[in-house]
């Protein structure tokens, strides 16, 4: 009987865009605990970078791992192995055959350590028979039941391929189809026996099923976007996204966070919430919205806010002597600060790239509690930025950094165009420019930036 291959066909990955902040975060943990309470889905709550210090601050206090790492969505060989049972080298044919009737023909011939020795099939025992008959006479009329007793070590194939079960298919698919073998062997990264492939299912691996939140444009997704199964997007940004082969369910609406938007549907479900869920979702909601003071704050995101605060803010939670203002005070804190990060931190923790008027650039936020931080750094921070517009082929990159306690912004530019010029900003004799009222990248600086370059 032909073993198929082993896959979750349920599974789906909930993943927010690279760099991610603490509502990336909290709604894709949030999401994924709604898919797999409503839906009954084997979901998964992934990010696509790393965790920034104040989503680490959160997922501490509230005693929560972080999202699953997937930076990648290309199929990895262990999306179509198969664990096969085994033998050793020194064990009889007989229990090889035994093994074989049940896979199809193959079995996995494994040393005492668990690396690869070889692959019995049925063309390297016909090569074996026809390897004696050619050398001696003394096998010509051996028995079966002689045959059963020869070690797994003469008939095996030792110059079977083995592929790392983490790596990924394309990247080994011109060697694949250049063998003229069906069955390929699958090892960990100690080179230990994790499983076998057959060809066809490597020519044509599964999709992982994802589902976006908290971004919708494709150069802001994981990688390799294009090889995955896109089945859902869940956002409050601007549109900019991905084509797809079939219908998708898509909700993009003008809220504060998707943190607000996931809990809405908590609600719609008749659910409630753990206090861990509502508090790392509560995060998010309060990290974007500036506790609620941000330009972007609508009056659903408040109503979230309260709801979400009554489950956070339980009994048996460790923020039950918490308010809204005070775990915001607190969040935002996390977040601040220029002196305990690097540069290079700093620029990337929390920054998007984005396309107009046939340029790509990158817009990087920073928090602090006092502008004149910048001071400090300046020269370093201006050096990271045009780092970055290099390493990245970028156009120009900008760095917004904001004063959560007064609620404005310096700018930092990379070799921008002379278009920016234009930017309504007064220009300081740092060469930084002063943004007054200004602390929603999304809301107020990005559609200023987009129609200078669009114009």
């Amino acid at each position: 009987m032909k073993v198929k291959r082993s896959m979750e066909t349920n599974q789906v990955y909930i993943i927010g865009h690279v760099n991610p902040d603490t509502d990336s975060i909290a709604s894709a943990i949030g999401y994924t605990w709604l898919l797999r309470e409503r839906d009954g889905l084997n979901a998964i709550a992934c990010r696509a970078g790393a965790v920034n210090p104040q989503a680490l601050w959160v997922l501490k206090l509230l005693g929560m791992e972080a999202p699953l790492l997937l930076t990648d969505a290309s199929p990895r060989f262990s999306s179509v192995m198969r664990r096969l049972d085994t033998v050793t080298p020194d064990q009889p044919l007989g229990d090889a055959w035994t093994i074989a009737s049940r896979t199809g023909g193959v079995t996995p011939v494994i040393n005492p350590d668990e690396t690869v020795f070889g692959l019995i099939t049925s063309r390297s025992l016909f090569e074996f028979l026809l390897r004696e008959l050619k050398v001696t006479e003394r096998r010509r009329d051996l028995k079966i039941s002689d045959l059963m007793q020869i070690k797994c070590s003469e008939v095996a194939d030792q110059h079977v391929i083995c592929f790392q079960s983490n790596s990924r298919i394309r990247d080994s698919l011109n060697r694949i189809l250049r063998e003229e073998r069906d069955e390929f062997l699958a090892v960990d990264e100690n080179k230990k026996y994790a499983g076998l492939c057959w060809q066809r299912d490597l020519l044509n691996p599964p999709r992982i099923r994802i589902v976006m939140v908290d971004h919708n444009e494709a150069h802001q997704a994981l990688g390799a976007l294009d090889e995955a199964e896109l089945i859902e997007i869940l956002d409050h940004h601007r549109l900019g996204n991905p084509s797809t082969h079939t219908p998708i369910r898509f909700s993009v609406d003008v809220v504060g966070s998707t943190s607000t938007l996931v809990s809405e549907r908590v609600e719609e479900s008749g659910l409630s919430l753990p206090w861990k869920i509502a508090g790392v979702l509560l995060a998010g909601l309060l990290s974007d919205t500036l506790i609620l003071s941000s330009p972007t704050t609508t009056a659903r995101d408040k109503r979230a806010a309260e709801r979400l605060s009554r489950w956070a803010f339980s009994g048996t939670s460790v923020l039950k002597e918490e308010t809204i203002l005070s775990f915001g005070k607190k969040i935002l804190n996390a977040g601040a600060g220029l002196s305990s990060r690097t540069p290079d931190e700093i620029i990337t923790n929390d920054m998007k790239i984005y396309q107009a008027g046939g340029m790509q650039f990158a817009v990087a936020q920073a928090e602090v509690d006092d502008l004149v931080q910048v001071n400090d750094h300046l020269v370093a921070l201006n050096k990271a930025l045009t780092d970055l517009k290099n390493q990245r082929g970028l156009d120009f990159a900008m760095l917004m950094v904001t004063d959560v306690v007064q609620g404005s912004s310096r700018l930092l530019l990379s070799a921008g165009p002379s278009v920016l010029e234009g930017l309504p900003y007064p220009p300081q004799p740092d060469g930084t420019r002063l943004a007054e009222g200004m602390v929603s990248r999304k809301k107020q600086l990005l559609p200023v930036v987009l129609g200078l370059l669009e114009d």
